[in-house]
């Protein structure tokens, strides 16, 4: 029965890895998409104040 454990550990920490990279891949994600829409914004700003 001892010989189950180093399985069951692993499995456990496959998955907590796995959690982990879904959390920081959401966190990219979220990041990113921010970060391109504030670039998009500041276009519209810049674009706005422009001398025409």
């Amino acid at each position: 029965m001892t010989d189950n454990l180093p399985e069951k550990d692993t499995a456990a920490e496959h998955e907590k890895w796995k959690e982990k990279g879904v959390a920081m891949r959401a966190f990219f994600y979220i990041f990113g998409t921010h970060l391109f829409a504030g670039f998009i914004w500041l276009l519209f700003y810049l674009g706005q104040h422009a001398q025409k």
